[in-house]
């Protein structure tokens, strides 16, 4: 069974389930993207991020800058991204393994540690303040985001991706 279809224990938060959607929507997309070409993972296009894998580790990254933050650590990364990627399958195992954290983390915070605020610095420097809350939503909707680039480049190559729209994980998933 898939890490996102393991339901918590009574009544799911909004949280748990939105996490798991993530989840879900993470291993849609990289089923199209592992069934392609190295060249077109690098192929360079249009976009902000450039290549495929280079806006896939750009989510990456900013989910574990996000992990350290609620930790309470820090994350040691200068930039949103980095200099170099991985290889697509080391970055799917990363994603993998960060999914099932977030999810754990969802499922074992009460409402009042999710709201507690959570102080950090941006990687620019600035401060931040967010509840668990917010931070959550916050790397539900950054992937979501963009994950939507990365089903522009796919229709670029082209290849059609497989729905993950949160109506179609409702519907075949979660309930």
């Amino acid at each position: 069974m898939e890490i996102y279809q393991t339901k918590p224990e009574g009544q799911a938060s909004h949280i748990q389930m939105l996490i798991r959607y993530r989840a879900w929507a993470n291993a849609i997309t990289f089923k199209s993207v592992l069934a392609l070409p190295e060249s077109e993972l690098t192929k360079i296009r249009q976009t902000h991020f450039k290549t495929i894998i280079s806006t896939l580790n750009h989510i990456h990254v900013i989910d574990d800058i996000f992990r350290a933050h609620l930790e309470g650590r820090s994350h040691g990364y200068t930039g949103r991204n980095t200099q170099t990627t991985p290889p697509v399958t080391q970055l799917w195992a990363a994603f993998q393994e960060m999914d099932a954290w977030y999810i754990k983390f969802a499922d074992s915070q009460s409402e009042a540690q999710l709201s507690a605020p959570v102080e950090f610095n941006f990687v620019d420097g600035g401060a931040g303040l967010m509840s668990g809350h917010e931070i959550l939503s916050h790397v539900i909707n950054h992937a979501s985001y963009h994950r939507g680039f990365v089903s522009d480049m796919l229709y670029q190559v082209p290849v059609k991706p497989q729905a993950n729209d949160l109506p179609v994980f409702l519907r075949d998933i979660w309930r």
